[in-house]
């Protein structure tokens, strides 16, 4: 998994202007984005509602931008998103867990959790809206940890909007936006957030997706938004079976990252296997720096608990 670090504030400066016209920049990319799914006539944001929906992602990104910050990594959740949401009306649930045979030996702050042999994972619910807006719900958080046992993290709320159909189209473009609420011990701040562009191409059986995502913790400034990208290559050996790469980073804040040494990076070998009763993806890192988790092992199920058809 990629380790949680404690981060110093920063500061820096800026106008609510330059803020105000990031967050158009941000709704403009994403509404040109959506046109290069062969919909040019009518492009999946066009309507009234839907257009209001991507404004208050925009001012999302905004307030975000506009907040003092700090930044966290995501340890809970390894997952590189490719813009698929539930159906409308669909309630689906995914399970994640990942255990870390061999970690790091001390928190990321005190009063921690250790990352060696730590087991963490969170159950996924998710709801769709409408055919480009999905809500997700994050609850509960867990770990078994050797420094604290059984614990709750935490718990978190996320917003996917994607283009309609997205396993369906050459090129994928979808933003999520996630919201948690943690306990000391799993974060030093109560409250984070996550960005995460998600941008993708399907060619034949292969897919390659790149989410680069920045985390914060509302302390610091702009400056100090974390970048946390995660990148999968995937071929499709059949409808059922898949094999991908995938290499998840923190490489630091956006004002200075850190020096290669104490960036974390991970590689991951992974396979994906659609059955009846649920999707499964299982994989093993490893850890490339000696800020990095030496070896971790996860295992995702995923199945639609209704759908309206």
């Amino acid at each position: 998994m990629v380790p949680r670090r404690a981060r110093c504030p920063a500061t820096v400066g800026g106008g609510q202007a330059a803020i105000r016209e990031t967050a158009e920049m941000a709704r403009v990319a994403v509404f040109r984005g959506a046109a290069h799914g062969g919909r040019a006539s009518r492009p999946p944001f066009a309507s009234p509602a839907a257009r209001a929906g991507m404004l208050v992602a925009s001012l999302t990104i905004a307030g975000v931008l506009l907040a003092p910050m700090t930044v966290i990594a995501q340890t809970d959740e390894i997952q590189v998103y490719d813009g698929s949401i539930a159906e409308p009306g669909a309630i689906n649930l995914t399970i994640h867990n990942n255990f870390t045979p061999d970690g790091l030996k001390t928190p990321a702050f005190p009063g921690g959790v250790i990352p060696d042999k730590s087991w963490n994972g969170v159950a996924e619910w998710a709801y769709g809206v409408v055919d480009w807006f999905e809500l997700g719900l994050y609850l509960p958080l867990y770990s078994i940890s050797k420094n604290l046992g059984p614990t709750i993290n935490g718990g978190k709320i996320r917003l996917l909007f994607a283009e309609p159909h997205a396993a369906e189209r050459t090129f994928v473009l979808a933003v999520n936006f996630e919201f948690s609420l943690n306990a000391r011990h799993w974060d030093q701040h109560l409250v984070a957030s996550e960005i995460r562009p998600i941008l993708g191409l399907h060619w034949r059986h292969l897919e390659v997706f790149v989410n680069p995502i920045l985390d914060t913790s509302y302390v610091g400034g702009v400056g100090n938004l974390d970048f946390a990208p995660a990148v999968r290559v995937a071929y499709g050996v059949s409808p059922q079976w898949t094999v991908a790469v995938e290499e998840y980073s923190d490489v630091g804040p956006l004002r200075a990252f850190y020096p290669k040494s104490q960036q974390s990076h991970q590689v991951w070998a992974v396979i994906d296997r659609r059955a009846k009763w649920a999707d499964i993806e299982a994989g093993v890192g490893f850890g490339l720096t000696g800020a990095s988790d030496t070896v971790t092992l996860k295992v995702i199920l995923s199945r639609d608990l209704y759908t309206p058809h």
